[in-house]
């Protein structure tokens, strides 16, 4: 009896770390048996930290890596990324791995934009993402599957946040008629941190007032309207944040007729001044071009064709002076 109880010992002693022993009778209640049952070593878990920042234009890294209980795994394997929300959010990267391999064939990455920096084989699911865009902003969530003998898969369920950060853009600014023929002028910009938008113009009466924008819900654009345009000239837009400032003009002429009421109303936004500039070039050739053929604006007109009541009373005045009162 004092053997069987040393062997026993023994046996407790040499039981790995991480098992447990269970001890039992059998029937005879003369025996004991014991049973060494070994407990997962690893676990299903994704690691991501919960944010990552980056400016527009730049890559971002978004890292993600992964334990599973599949000791020594090395069947086919796929890695997915998904935007937006975990398990139905669309996929923005996919590759998969053949048995063995640690190679993980891209077969989806959303604009080209998307590829693989870890080894899936390495419980490495780490992405770059190229040229990020204020469009980018948002969660992201990593997965792995595994096919073959093995069919087990994983997604992490909170994802980490991709915050892009941009300097300011202008993205629309325009003039509408208002209530008794006034005109107002609207500013949108995007940028992250949102920007701040300010108003400049001929009146110093005028203040900017900001307004909700159409997108005012995604956090990157804002609104900034003009009330009254009450004088012609440049009215300015200025947004700024700070990674830096953006501005875009508008130019707003009346040309009045002799009764003193707006006959035209000349509305040039970022580039008008440019295209004001490309219509004076194209006038001054048209008349330089005039100036250079004058015999033909100087041909008498034929006197068997007559076109016009013009041409008509042209005749009439060489002819007889007191027509020359008559107008066309």
């Amino acid at each position: 009896m004092e053997r069987s109880i040393r062997f026993l010992a023994c046996l407790a002693c040499v039981v790995p770390m991480g098992s447990f022993v269970r001890t039992k009778r059998d029937t005879t209640e003369n025996l004991l048996s014991t049973e060494v049952h070994s407990a997962p070593a690893q676990r299903w878990s994704m690691q991501l930290p919960a944010e990552v920042s980056a400016a527009a234009g730049e890559a971002a890294v978004l890292p993600c890596t992964f334990t599973h209980p599949h000791r020594h795994y090395d069947g086919p394997l796929t890695a997915i990324w998904r935007a937006g929300e975990p398990y139905a959010g669309p996929q923005v990267f996919r590759c998969a791995a053949a048995r063995g391999s640690e190679l993980c064939q891209t077969a989806l990455s959303l604009h080209g934009r998307f590829r693989l920096l870890g080894n899936p084989r390495r419980n490495d699911l780490s992405l770059r993402v190229e040229r990020v865009a204020l469009a980018d902003d948002g969660r992201y969530f990593c997965r792995v599957e595994f096919s073959g003998d093995v069919h087990d898969r994983y997604e992490s369920r909170h994802g980490l946040r991709l915050h892009v950060m941009a300097a300011p853009r202008i993205v629309n600014i325009s003039v509408q008629p208002g209530p008794a023929h006034t005109f107002r002028a609207l500013c949108t910009a995007e940028g992250e941190p949102p920007p701040a938008l300010a108003w400049s113009g001929p009146t110093l009466g005028n203040r900017s007032a900001a307004v909700p924008g159409p997108a005012q819900s995604l956090g990157h654009q804002v609104t900034a309207e003009l009330p009254a345009l009450t004088h012609d000239g440049r009215y300015t837009c200025t947004a700024a944040n700070s990674l830096g400032r953006a501005e875009a003009s508008v130019y707003l002429f009346r040309f009045r007729g002799a009764a003193g009421a707006s006959a035209i109303v000349v509305l040039l936004g970022a580039l008008g001044l440019k295209a004001l500039l490309l219509l004076g070039v194209l006038l001054a050739r048209a008349a330089r071009s005039s100036a250079e053929h004058p015999a033909a604006q100087d041909t008498p007109p034929r006197p068997q064709a007559q076109e016009s009541n013009y041409e008509n009373l042209s005749q009439m005045n060489s002819r007889s002076p007191a027509a020359a009162a008559c107008s066309p």
